[in-house]
Order: C-alpha cells, then structure tokens, then sequence
C-alpha cells in the first residue's frame, strides 16, 4: 500500500516538475544589429525658429532666470 499524498502537495510538485521541464527549454536568441551612421544637417531656419521660442518664452516669463 502507497502513502498517498495531499492534494496541495501533489499541485506543488507538479508546479516543480512543470517549472523545471520549462526551465530547460528557454531559448536562447542571438541579434546582431549593425550600427546606423547617420549624417544630418541643420538649416539654419531651425536656428531661428528656436531663437524665436526662446525670446517668447523670455518675454512671458521675465524672471526665469
């Protein structure tokens, strides 16, 4: 005659067993991403819209700095 164990023991062994069997069949990625160069040029009209912000910002808030 075989000991029969409880239902909560049998759930957590079979947890064990489940986790363990997933366990050793994580697979493994391998990603090799070549590194992108870009060359960008800023027109000057960007200067001046910032410049233009900047002002706007300095004329509502004149204690900013």
């Amino acid at each position: 005659m075989t000991p029969s164990l409880s239902k909560p023991v049998r759930l957590g062994l079979l947890a064990l067993a489940a986790s363990a069997m997933l366990g050793a069949c994580t697979p493994t990625i391998r990603l090799e991403v070549a590194p992108i160069q870009i060359y960008a040029k800023l027109d000057a009209d960007v200067r001046v819209r910032l410049d233009q912000e900047l002002q706007n910002l300095l004329a509502e808030n004149p204690n900013l700095f």
